[in-house]
């Protein structure tokens, strides 16, 4: 768990295989997911995703909703 950072979120371990999951997604949310200041599980950026595309009907809007979103864990951490 020492690859997680200095974050004071709360870790889980998956029961999935994280790599196979990464490979499986969009080139999009891989591209995201390398960039993310958090340790995003794949499963969790897919259904964060999904749920922001099918409110805003647009993908770009959709990757805005989730930079948001990780904004916010952000700001939790920093509060803990």
């Amino acid at each position: 768990m020492k690859n997680l950072g200095e974050t004071k979120l709360k870790k889980r371990r998956s029961k999935s295989d994280s790599m196979k999951d990464f490979d499986k997604l969009p080139k999009l949310l891989r591209d995201w997911l390398n960039g993310a200041a958090l340790p995003w599980r794949p499963k969790s950026v897919v259904r964060a995703y999904n749920r922001f595309l099918r409110q805003t009907n647009d993908a770009g809007m959709a990757l805005k909703k989730l930079e948001e979103l990780q904004q916010q864990k952000l700001s939790i951490d920093q509060k803990i």
